[in-house]
């Protein structure tokens, strides 16, 4: 089991140490589009697929008052066309602090949240289809489990001393950052009384520290009897999708991404969590995105595709545990050199040496 990778998630952001580091990156792709033939007919591509995706903008809250959305989403401030973005996560607020600057001084402004839907029928390649989830989850266990068997790790749950306590489920959710705390309160929602509920109290207490206090000594075993209902494996497959397979899914639909982009900011979003700075998700999307435009921007999608692999290798590099780059280098951009945008199969692949394939 590769779970030590695990360690390093920055969840929700709520990692405690800044990393200083200047992430280093090499544009891959070959030339601009006025150079490459290829790359003009992918930029063109890329810009038909754009204009099949609308836009909406839906009013969340009005200047001063607080917000709340679901994972990462892309919210504007402003009014009468002048506005400024931000990827919040959580809770935020609608004011010049919040999204550091006015952008339209002297009028009321609010906030809107950003929603997409493709119209124009030009992009079918979808990660929410559920044979390319299916997909999807087996090539994140690859790397995570080593193995493509991820229904099996419902019942994982161990310590790995990482800092953040306990680390158990499909998705690595942790007793010291909050997603196992909001796992078991989906869980006790919707079944009342069951055997994980009655440690809601310690979850709360332990939530920021790598502390097990008021869990042992039968929290794990408890958590493996629980992971064998249906209910609770049901818990966690809404909680990944809540927090990480539907904001990256979605960001990166509205950035113009088929089915593999989709799926490279999943497995991002998944290691990394996430968040604004360097070393994570949305730190290095933002890093991508001075290298090379996304297609909804009118870029070449294997350019912008490389650039964001780049700047995740980079990230990925400035801690130990991460010095083997394979999920990246023999899986993601392997795909990508194949020219399979749409992740169809079949898929072969390695990482950390180990070689996998889907028919």
């Amino acid at each position: 089991m590769n779970r030590s990778f695990l360690a390093v998630h920055h969840r929700l952001a709520l990692s405690a140490v800044a990393v200083a580091s200047t992430l280093l990156m090499s544009a891959c792709g070959g030339g601009d589009a006025s150079s490459d033939p290829t790359a003009t007919a992918s930029a063109e591509e890329g810009t038909a697929r754009a204009a099949a995706v609308t836009v909406t903008w839906t009013q969340i809250a009005t200047e001063g008052k607080s917000f709340t959305v679901n994972g990462i989403q892309t919210v504007r401030f402003g009014a009468n066309g002048k506005y400024v973005e931000k990827s919040v996560s959580g809770s935020g607020k609608c004011t010049n602090s919040f999204f550091g600057k006015d952008p339209a001084v002297g009028t009321s402004k609010h906030c809107d949240l950003k929603s997409t839907s493709d119209s124009g029928g030009g992009n079918k390649s979808d990660l929410n289809d559920p044979k390319k989830k299916e997909i999807a989850m087996e090539l994140v266990s690859s790397a995570e489990n080593s193995s493509l068997d991820w229904r099996a790790q419902y019942a994982y749950i161990e310590d790995i001393k990482d800092g953040r306590g306990y680390t158990g489920g499909i998705i690595g959710f942790c007793s010291g950052t909050g997603d196992m705390l909001d796992l078991v309160q989906y869980y006790t929602d919707n079944k009342p009384g069951n055997v994980l509920s009655k440690y809601l109290p310690a979850l709360k207490k332990v939530n920021g520290s790598a502390s097990h206090s008021g869990l042992d000594p039968n929290f794990t075993k408890d958590w493996k009897t629980a992971a064998k209902d249906s209910a609770f494996q049901s818990s966690q497959d809404h909680e990944r999708d809540r927090v990480y397979f539907n904001p990256a899914v979605n960001q990166a639909k509205a950035d113009g991404l088929r089915a593999l982009g989709q799926f490279i900011y999943y497995d991002a979003i998944v290691m990394h969590g996430p968040g604004d700075d360097s070393v994570s998700f949305g730190g290095i999307r933002k890093t991508a995105m001075k290298k090379a435009k996304t297609p909804a921007q009118g870029g070449d999608e294997t350019k912008y595709l490389n650039a964001f692999l780049d700047a995740r290798k980079a990230a990925m590099l400035t801690e130990a545990a991460h010095d083997d780059t394979s999920r990246v280098d023999t899986e993601q951009r392997k795909f990508l050199n194949e020219g399979n945008l749409d992740l169809n199969t079949p898929l072969s692949w390695k990482t950390y040496g180990d070689p996998y394939s889907i028919k």
